[in-house]
């Protein structure tokens, strides 16, 4: 049996899908108009708006009151059949970008007992990027009384072959189109089709060979390699993880051992697929003596030769020379660098995308920027198998508004 299997699928049954599907709650998170705009547009009329809470509103004065209403319409919507179960099935998505590349993916199930955001332990699936662990406690409070989920999760696999994907691709004109639809707020165009029959058999067969070819890869890297990697959503999956985990705790195995909230729903992309953009995320550190970490950088990491990074300082740019262990990356190095030197030193970091916005805030008296090379592809599986979760802000995967939208859902009680 594969890590990633068919699931019960609700799909909404609605007059508007525009209006039902709305990006993650993760998103948007310091600007409020954004999704002020969405509660205009959307009203009261059926949509996941009302059954999540962005992160932009988190710690208001009326959350609890919020998570009672969230809770509340989910049972609504499920009392009034408004979600139609498309029971056993993957669902195949494309989404068109905003650069007009389309993104594929697949929307299935993962047991959560193959999943862990532990750096230690060898799990089938993990994180890519560390747990902020008191980030996962507000988002229990609205999933664990939940009747449903719906996904903002990407999970990543390591298809160099390209064979997954392709062949639901291939497979296209003999699927039922379920959805079609352009998404709110500058989100692109979205289509989804059901998979089932023969052709998810097939598909969970290929699913079976690419995790044997995954162990074989990295059988020197590891006794247990890693077969998925979680791409975003993140601290989404690792709540789901922390409820299941509540669940055991409390209820003999017996009665958790198949319970629906032992599985969530994700949407499985291929991390090779021409449509992944992985983008650097450099370092701006402001508030310090930029002579100083620049002599300090160059003593503790650097060498003569090695993974060359830009530095801007003083109205200056150097090169320097990262000394690199095995599969390890330049932002691990440099970022491991800053949090114990910003312990001991004046400054504070930032994260910027774009080397001219870099190099204009390096431009400020006693401030640095370090330009950090794009991670290639290649590197995220082993880094993570050799070093565990990658640093904090390692790269990002496309825009803000290129994020995941809720659409599909699962019943988890």
């Amino acid at each position: 049996m594969s890590t990633f299997i068919p699931a019960d699928i609700l799909m909404p049954q609605v007059d508007s899908m525009k209006k039902w599907a709305v990006i993650a709650c993760d998103q948007f998170s310091s600007q409020p108009e954004y999704w002020k705009e969405v509660e205009d547009y959307v009203k009261e009329a059926p949509s996941t708006l009302h059954l999540m809470l962005p992160e932009a509103k988190l710690g208001s004065k009326d959350e609890d009151e919020k998570i009672r209403k969230i809770q509340s319409t989910m049972k609504n919507y499920v009392d009034n059949h408004l979600l139609k179960t498309y029971e056993k099935s993957f669902i195949y998505v494309e989404r068109t970008l905003q650069n007009g590349k389309i993104r594929r993916g697949i929307v299935g199930a993962i047991d959560l007992e193959e999943y862990s955001y532990t750096p230690e332990d060898e799990a089938k699936i993990r994180s890519t990027e560390k747990t902020v662990m008191e980030r996962i406690p507000p988002r229990m409070k609205i999933r664990y009384q939940a009747p449903i989920e719906l996904p903002h999760v990407i999970l990543l696999c390591d298809d160099w072959k390209n064979e997954l994907l392709e062949y639901i691709t291939q497979n296209k004109g003999n699927l039922s189109k379920l959805y079609e639809f352009d998404l709110m707020q500058k989100g692109g165009h979205i289509a989804g089709w059901l998979v089932d029959g023969e052709i998810k058999e097939q598909f969970i067969e290929k699913l079976q060979q690419y995790e044997q070819m995954m162990a074989d890869k990295y059988k020197n890297l590891s006794e247990h390699p890693m077969y998925y990697a979680v791409g975003d959503g993140n601290h989404s999956l690792a709540t789901a993880k922390a409820c299941y985990e509540k669940l055991k705790k409390n209820h003999q195995w017996k009665h958790v051992e198949n319970h629906l909230a032992r599985y969530a729903l994700v949407e499985l992309e291929n991390l090779h697929d021409d449509s992944q953009q992985f983008e650097p995320i450099h370092r701006v550190i402001t508030g310090t003596d930029a002579q100083e970490l620049i002599e300090t950088l160059k003593e503790q990491c650097c060498g003569k030769d090695g993974q060359e990074i830009k530095c801007y300082y003083e109205n200056k740019e150097e090169v320097l020379h990262l000394n690199l262990h095995e599969h390890q990356l330049a932002v691990d190095k440099v970022q491991t660098f800053l949090d114990e030197y910003l312990k001991e030193n004046s400054g504070v970091i930032d994260y910027i995308h774009g080397e001219e916005v870099l190099r204009k805030l390096a431009s400020q008296e006693n401030a640095v920027g370090i330009e950090l090379p794009a991670m290639e592809k290649d590197q995220l599986f082993p880094s993570v198998m050799t070093d565990g979760t990658l640093p904090r802000k390692t790269f990002s995967m496309g825009h803000a508004s290129e994020k995941r939208y809720y659409i599909e859902g699962r019943a988890i009680k």
